[in-house]
């Protein structure tokens, strides 16, 4: 079956390529560092190497508190940070600098991953959440190179994906040394593919601290604010800003200033036209201008402060989840103390999301004329936004603790 993988990778070749091309023309950056994508690594082979990958921006994140513990514990090894897009690759730019060699992950094709492991030759690799690569997790068995994969988690929807090829991803989920799970259900859909040797260490991303200018940014945008009261909607999807444009333009709240935080920045200016072409006062922040009186809009056109954002609105909607999208991460709101609404599809969080739920950190609304009715409700009852930022900060701290429990699975594999 592999074989068969393969072939269909040798001929997908020239078409990734295209799609690369095709994608720089918002993001001139996918035009960069191509033979990497072939193999081409940067040469470790004379170093002690410890890999892990983190496919975009949301993994690079997840796996700031992980690289900080391999960095202290492992001083004399070179960590390698691969990706698979360029916002992922500027993220761990942004955050590791020099403390790390990056690299684009080679195309799952037998002869790209031998030539990337040659290159770099780990000695051990963390997958971040959830990618299944079968020629490269039987190249790194065949290698002995021990692989895990780190805050592993599986929903439904992707599991029924997975068992329509259900040989190839049992075969290289047995490649694997260890898998840390998110959750026992993420552990349970996991086994249920084949995998073995899975341990439910939670979500590493409740270890993710904020930057330390994150405060300073907050406050820096609450006086962008001028004193208004603030509605983030925050790493929004295509379409979702027009259906929330819907719900919310008519409000009738003066005091009321929208902040729309575009999940892709190469959506930026597309959701600029969309504020245009409604007759909507917006000001961006990469223009550095304060919202005034008249200003309905604040376009949150900015990478890495969603952190701030959180922190400087009143209440907020978690995008990715009121069109079926799948959602994005409560944790951070929580963390941030942001009361948040989030809408029916969650399911690339659930658990996160049900827990938010149930600590009531988060209300979950069905659709935008919920979404509409609560947003309302709360922006009346500062009480209960007050409960809603308590029980955040209380989920987020009960929840920590991944980090060390991963890096143990890691010091068995390495010592194994």
């Amino acid at each position: 079956m592999r074989v068969f993988y393969s072939l269909a990778w040798l001929m997908a070749l020239p078409i990734a390529f295209l799609y690369l091309l095709w994608r720089s023309r918002r993001q001139p950056e996918y035009r960069r560092h191509w033979t990497e994508r072939l193999g081409w690594a940067p040469d470790l082979a004379t170093s002690r190497v410890l890999w892990v990958h983190a496919v975009s921006v949301g993994e690079t994140r997840a796996a700031a508190p992980v690289i900080a513990a391999l960095q202290e514990r492992y001083p004399d090894h070179v960590l390698l940070l691969t990706h698979a897009t360029p916002t992922g690759r500027a993220t761990g730019r942004e955050l590791f600098g020099d403390g790390v060699r990056q690299t684009y992950l080679p195309y799952d094709f037998p002869l790209l991953v031998w030539l990337f492991l040659r290159r770099t030759r780990p000695r051990l690799g963390l997958i971040m959440e959830t990618e299944v690569w079968p020629n490269l997790f039987s190249a790194c068995r065949h290698r002995g190179i021990p692989l895990l994969l780190a805050n592993a988690r599986l929903s439904d929807r992707s599991a029924r994906g997975y068992l329509r090829f259900a040989g190839l991803a049992r075969m290289a989920l047995g490649n694997l040394a260890a898998i840390a799970a998110q959750s026992a259900a993420d552990a349970e859909r996991l086994e249920g593919l084949g995998a073995t040797n899975v341990e439910v260490t939670g979500n590493v991303k409740f270890d993710v601290n904020p930057p330390g200018d994150t405060q300073a940014r907050a406050a820096d945008l609450r006086n962008l604010y001028s004193g208004r009261f603030v509605f983030l909607c925050a790493s929004t999807r295509e379409g979702e800003e027009a259906l929330l444009l819907d719900v919310l333009g008519d409000l009738g709240l003066p005091g009321l200033l929208l902040v729309i935080v575009p999940r892709h920045p190469q959506r930026f200016d597309e959701v600029a036209v969309l504020l245009r072409d409604r007759g909507l006062s917006f000001v961006r922040r990469s223009g550095g201008g304060a919202a005034t009186s008249e200003t309905r809009v604040f376009l949150g056109d900015s990478m890495g402060e969603m952190d701030a954002y959180y922190a400087a609105a009143d209440l907020c909607y978690v995008g990715g989840s009121l069109l079926p999208l799948g959602g994005q991460s409560m944790i951070e709101p929580a963390a941030a103390g942001c009361p948040a609404l989030i809408g029916p599809h969650t399911w690339n969080f659930l658990e996160a999301a049900e827990q938010a739920v149930a600590w009531g950190a988060a209300r979950r609304v069905a659709d935008g004329t919920e979404l509409r009715k609560a947003m309302l409700e709360l922006h009346d009852d500062a009480q209960a936004r007050q409960r809603m930022t308590e029980a955040g900060k209380a989920f987020a701290q009960a929840n920590r603790g991944a980090t060390a429990r991963i890096l143990a699975l890691i010091e068995k594999a390495l010592v194994a």
